[in-house]
């Protein structure tokens, strides 16, 4: 089946509406009734500035990315941007169209 993956990328501690944005966006894709989304947080990344942010023992304000992930259909994947949009937040993305499927027993 073809499906596309809509991928957010956040800051860890990045709020909207009082609460952690990745969460707000797993809240808006339930409201929005989408069949499911996943947040991952990274272990190691640099951004547009070239500062290397790393998961250390003694970090206690994390500046890592978590990507908020949805695989859906196209018309799915359009709700949910037209939505992000009209809460005029600003965000970077990732859109592609991929084969999806369950495998059998």
């Amino acid at each position: 089946m073809q499906t596309v993956v809509l991928r957010f990328y956040v800051s860890e501690k990045q709020h909207h509406q009082g609460e952690l944005l990745y969460e707000w966006l797993l809240r808006l894709g339930q409201r929005l009734e989408l069949p499911g989304g996943s947040a991952f947080r990274a272990i190691a990344g640099f951004g547009k500035h070239g500062r290397l942010h790393e998961e250390t023992f003694f970090e206690l304000a994390g500046e890592l990315a978590v990507a908020v992930e949805f695989i859906i259909d196209e018309q799915s994947a359009e709700r949910l941007l037209a939505a992000v949009g009209a809460e005029k937040i600003k965000l970077n993305y990732v859109s592609y169209t991929v084969e999806s499927g369950t495998t059998r027993i």
